[in-house]
């Protein structure tokens, strides 16, 4: 423990000009004497550490012994601790954070970062990350009762491969027991989930670079030209939803979407989207998508009938 004490409070003098022996020693959790022994301890391994003395005084170590920063450009050191940052707020990770502060060692104090990343847990519960990840790390079998996007539930056993986070959800790769092959599962849909004290010793390969790109229809997919029109109070949710699409302004300042939907009308996803924008948006065109909306729209009066 002392080991990972001195190795750390070297990086934190390599990332500040001064640090007082006070501020160390309520970093550590240990008292100014252990510090002023951590100090020395350092020193004898052939660190230069300086003593400041007066109010701001503290301890530092020569400008000549720090990192050289030419190894890793302040956009390569700012892009990795961003990363680095966010892994450890949504996994509760000390050890990610902890190395982003040493990577900090070697960026500018006066450059100001030019990027910014928050890893979101989307829709997935925070805990439930965190239970995968470490049943990753430790070779557990999974449990989990697995809903799909027909609805229909099944109990699945499954060996965790790994985690990806892309769409603004997480996704779970696994060899899954249930259906003796690989799966790709998607976490919010992941319901009474634990990890079992079962491990598996099989080395299972990663997925292919194919499941975590995106994936290019073939030519000859079945597909829907839809035309939308959104009202001016829903542009910025529709250029949320819709900003890979082509689209242009009426004069009166809203918006009409030309979107390619292939699969429909297997692929409803459109669907609750589209609904979702109330008497913000009209389907224009086709004809069979604007039925399939007055529908779900007919289903939803029904049930506020008695109202």
């Amino acid at each position: 423990m002392k080991l990972e004490r001195l190795i750390s409070m070297v990086y934190m003098l390599l990332n500040h000009e001064v640090v007082s022996a006070t501020a160390l020693a309520e970093r550590y959790n240990v008292s100014p004497r252990t510090i002023y022994r951590d100090i020395e301890a350092i020193c004898a391994a052939g660190i230069p550490v300086v003593s400041y003395q007066g109010v701001n005084g503290g301890f530092g170590i020569m400008d000549e012994y720090k990192m050289d920063r030419s190894l890793l450009g302040a956009h390569d050191v700012g892009a990795l601790v961003s990363v680095l940052q966010s892994m450890s707020a949504v996994f509760g990770d000390e050890q990610a954070m902890e190395t982003a502060y040493k990577l900090q060692t070697i960026q500018g104090r006066h450059e100001k970062p030019g990027l910014s990343m928050e890893m979101g847990i989307g829709r997935a519960d925070p805990e439930a990350l965190r239970t995968l990840r470490a049943a990753i790390k430790d070779s557990r079998v999974l449990k989990f009762v697995y809903i799909s996007a027909k609805g229909e539930k099944t109990d699945r056993v499954v060996e965790p491969v790994k985690l990806t986070y892309r769409y603004d959800a997480w996704y779970l790769y696994a060899y899954c027991r249930t259906r003796s092959d690989y799966r790709e599962f998607k976490v919010p849909r992941m319901v009474e989930l634990s990890a079992t004290a079962e491990p598996f010793r099989h080395k299972h390969p990663l997925p292919p670079s194919s499941a975590n790109s995106p994936r290019e229809m073939p030519r000859d997919a079945p597909y829907i030209d839809a035309v939308l029109h959104f009202s001016v109070a829903s542009l910025a949710r529709a250029l949320d939803f819709f900003h890979r699409f082509d689209k242009s302004f009426n004069p009166d300042g809203s918006l009409i979407v030309k979107a390619r939907i292939y699969h429909y009308p297997e692929a409803k996803w459109i669907v609750p989207i589209l609904l979702s924008f109330g008497s913000g948006v009209e389907v224009l065109e086709p004809a069979e998508l604007r039925q399939e909306l007055r529908e779900q729209l007919q289903k939803t009066l029904s049930l506020y009938a008695k109202v």
